[in-house]
């Protein structure tokens, strides 16, 4: 048995990646801000603190925290929170496994970041790992968090950046707002519909971030998504066969801009992300295409 721990535990996938490590025998901590139940220890996700020595003789650490970044428009204020909270929790544990003796640092750090690094990429291109950073203000979140993550390797350990796509499986907050408008027979595309749309089921990320920890030839960015690439008006005819509800109410990408300001990237941009790296490395995707993981995800 060996002992991992654990930030943002307590999110969707957190959760979901604790419960498959502890059912495969691993000692999980869980850093988090409200401790209390077993195996959780406090930690503000911004300084070094006593919860630092729970990484000593952790094989491997594992960064999921972060704001929301789709609770709301995207305020000067909310910003700063999505940026802050990322590259300050990230930053305290690479500082911490650093204040560790050499000995008794862990062997991987694997930290959560997004396939938005990438940009917005409208044309057909694969954005594989090696894809270089765009310019909108997620993909520059995406390169700070990833800088932030990257000097671990000052201490010796390796790391692995994560890039989560749209996480779909059952009662995934983001997917039952996606699905909301159908059921209530206003559902459709979104803007022009042509814009790529990366997912990614909840079992394969779980999957993907378990052979982060364990494969240590991986160093560097690996694309969490699925293999088949959709677009966004694809995503919208498989929910409406999947609730049986028409697809026919398109959302134009001026009312989302005006409702939203600058969030509405989140469903305006899109890029075609593959997981080269997850499909070199062997790994089975156990949902590779979207209509069933939907069925999987919503019944």
């Amino acid at each position: 048995m060996t002992r991992i721990v654990v930030a943002g535990g307590s999110g969707y996938v957190g959760r979901a990646l604790v419960e498959s490590l502890r059912a495969d025998d691993h000692e999980v901590r869980v850093l988090t801000r409200s401790p209390g139940a077993p195996g959780t220890v406090g930690w503000d996700g911004r300084t070094v603190g006593e919860w630092a020595g729970s990484l000593e003789g952790a094989s491997a650490v594992v960064n999921l925290s972060g704001h929301s970044i789709g609770a709301g428009r995207w305020t000067a204020r909310r910003k700063e929170q999505i940026l802050s909270s990322r590259v300050e929790s990230t930053s305290a544990i690479v500082d911490a496994i650093g204040g560790l003796d050499p000995g008794s640092r862990p062997d991987v750090f694997v930290c959560s970041s997004g396939i938005d690094y990438a940009g917005d990429r409208p044309d057909d291109a694969e954005i594989d790992e090696d894809a270089p950073s765009g310019d909108t203000f997620l993909a520059r979140v995406c390169v700070a968090w990833e800088e932030a993550a990257g000097r671990v390797r000052e201490h010796g350990v390796r790391v692995v950046m994560a890039r989560t796509s749209f996480v779909v499986g059952p009662k995934a907050p983001a997917l039952r707002l996606m699905a909301l408008p159908f059921r209530f027979l206003a559902g459709g595309k979104v803007g022009s519909g042509r814009q790529w749309f990366p997912w990614v089921h909840l079992d394969d990320a779980v999957g993907i971030l378990g052979l982060a920890i364990g494969r240590e030839v991986w160093d560097g960015p690996v694309n969490m998504v699925a293999p088949e690439a959709v677009r966004q008006e694809d995503v919208a005819k498989a929910l409406g066969r999947v609730l049986h509800r028409p697809a026919a109410v398109p959302t134009p990408a001026r009312v989302l801009r005006l409702a939203l300001g600058e969030s509405a990237d989140l469903l305006l941009t899109g890029r075609r992300g593959v997981p080269r790296r997850a499909e070199a490395a062997g790994y089975e995707f156990r949902f590779p295409e979207l209509e069933p993981a939907l069925r999987a995800s919503l019944g």
